[in-house]
């Protein structure tokens, strides 16, 4: 249960606004925040006035749990009550810098843009100069250089800051993250996230309150090779800042990692649950695209356990909203990917082939063709597993239109997870076709591909992955080993997924190994143990486990 807490910062100073300001849609008005405003504990030596230190360090606590909204307005009061204070200009600008998620559009870009310029009129110690020239290098040029090579170059000044004051938290925690937003998906040697983690965790040791450190070691660490490296943080950050639905949500990254199921199914509830009290304080009747993150890890989790149940539950939820707020990439995301992963996890073909994009959440579904791949990718494995082969053709030329769209946004990392799709429907579909070399040619590409790319920061984890895809089609071309070794394989890399775990027993039962039989119908018993379910995958590891 959550408590709104509504907080105003009365200024000292009767100062008027900066004229130059008045375009630039500063969000101002009361803190809202549920519970009794825990967020970790931070002090931040360049938060000029006195009068505005505990508004300007709540307001880094917010930013490092990254609830821009409130942090922005914080950061606002500031400026308010002492507009010559130019760092609170710069938390302006990292308020509105998504560093790890989708690219901000250009009117946040200018914006940015818009406040750096007014900062640099303003006194500042040595130290502000380095923090706004840093954020600077990412906005300056906005409109002629990609963000990728901007993100490198914020990077690149706060490293010289960092090098500069080694000792300083608050410029060691900003450098950790923006190494980690300038890390490319496709680097699989993890070199930037292992070192922007080595310099957090040792911050963590002397500072285990700290909101940023902890949220960015897990983001460091939020891949299955590092996890296990970020189990210990991802179980402190939420009791860090209770208060934000984004460090409740958190955790999750890892346990997701790790298969740890129930771990992330009880995050999330909390997430959702803050999230839900945020909403209701400023839109009431609306919905946070917090509460909807929330639920797409839920979905994901209770479907691991064969909790069919509880995720149908949240998609009937999701389907009662009326608006959401922002409706941005990761509602779409969420929204698509909800009923794509229950028909698929359940292999209900018939389910897959007929999805429909939602249509009541108010999203301009033009603006996010990889999401509504995920749709369309669901419509065509549906398509070819109920014998619909024109359908399936069809659904593969809206993957390529949506693929080239990406490419024509200069998006290859989008690009590449389409092309995945893909690949993996075009091997089932020559399947279908009874071209079983070409089959399992597309579908090895595909496991390739998947293989040296990670997956995107907001994403559970594929809608299904391409190994498990791949073992799944060796598993019906009767090559029961081959299978099981891609089962194992999907395993290491997946920990915990129910198919995986169902698909290595069959795999193992069919190629007379009823050692690991044995072993993977067990771990399917146990890993559903306490979710009541009702899959006819459980019932019959009962009764293989009854017989043997």
């Amino acid at each position: 249960m959550f408590l709104l807490v509504f907080i105003s910062f009365l200024g000292c100073k009767d100062q008027k606004q900066n004229p130059a300001l008045a375009s630039l849609n500063l969000l101002r008005g009361d803190l809202q925040l549920c519970g009794n405003g825990q967020f970790g504990d931070v002090s931040f030596s360049e938060s000029c006035s006195y009068e505005t230190r505990v508004t300007f360090n709540l307001a880094i606590a917010l930013l490092h749990s990254f609830e821009y909204t409130e942090a922005e307005k914080a950061f606002v009061q500031v400026i308010d009550q002492d507009p010559e204070c130019a760092m609170a200009y710069w938390g302006v600008a990292m308020s509105i810098y998504h560093g790890l998620w989708a690219p901000p559009p250009n009117t946040v870009l200018e914006k940015g843009s818009k406040l750096l310029e007014v900062a640099a009129k303003l006194p500042k110690s040595k130290k502000a100069e380095q923090y706004l020239g840093a954020i600077g290098a990412f906005y300056e040029d906005w409109e002629t250089v990609d963000n990728q090579t901007r993100k490198e170059r914020y990077a690149k000044k706060m490293g010289v800051m960092y090098n500069a004051n080694s000792d300083d938290t608050e410029v060691a925690v900003f450098y950790a993250l923006a190494l980690r937003a300038s890390a490319v998906p496709t680097d699989k040697t993890y070199k930037i996230q292992r070192e922007a983690g080595q310099i957090l965790e040792v911050l963590f040791e002397k500072e285990p309150n700290h909101p940023g450190i902890a949220h960015y070691i897990i983001h460091s660490y939020d891949y299955p090779e590092l996890a296990e490296l970020g189990l210990t943080t991802a179980r402190r950050y939420a009791e860090i800042a209770p208060n934000s639905a984004h460090a409740q949500h958190m955790p999750s990254h890892i346990f997701t990692r790790l298969g740890l199921w129930e771990e992330s199914i009880n995050t999330n509830i909390s997430s959702a649950s803050s999230a839900t009290c945020y909403a209701e304080s400023i839109a009431p009747g609306a919905h946070w695209d917090e509460e909807v993150h929330a639920m797409g890890y839920l979905v994901y989790s209770y479907l691991q356990i064969g909790d069919n149940e509880n995720a149908l539950e949240q998609y009937n939820y999701l389907k009662s909203f009326e608006e959401v707020f922002p409706p941005n990439f990761k509602i779409a995301y969420t929204a698509a990917a909800i009923p794509a992963r229950i028909a698929i996890e359940n292999k209900n073909w018939e389910e897959a082939a007929a999805i429909e994009l939602p249509k009541n959440l108010g999203l301009a579904w033009e603006s996010f063709p990889w999401q509504k791949s995920i749709l369309h990718f669901t419509r065509a494995m549906g398509a070819i597993h109920t014998k619909d082969l024109d359908a399936a053709e069809n659904e593969l030329n809206t993957l390529k239109s949506f693929q080239n769209e990406l490419i024509e946004m200069n998006d290859a990392y989008k690009a590449n997870q389409v092309g995945i799709q893909i690949k993996m429907a075009e091997g089932w579909l020559a399947l279908a076709k009874g071209n079983k070399e070409e089959a399992l040619s597309l579908m090895e590409t595909a496991v390739i591909m998947e293989s040296i790319t990670s997956k995107h920061p907001v994403t559970p984890g594929e809608v299904v992955p391409a190994d498990e895809l791949f073992a799944d089609m060796l598993l019906t071309m009767n090559k029961p080993q081959q299978a099981l070794d891609a089962y194992e394989l999907n395993l290491q890399r997946r920990p915990n997924r129910f198919n995986g775990i169902y698909g290595a027993a069959i795999a193992a039962k069919q190629s007379g190994n009823q050692e690991k039989a044995n072993h993977y119908f067990n771990q399917l018993i146990e890993l559903t143990k306490d979710s009541n379910s009702k899959r006819p995958e459980v019932a019959e590891a009962k009764k293989f486990i009854h017989q043997s």
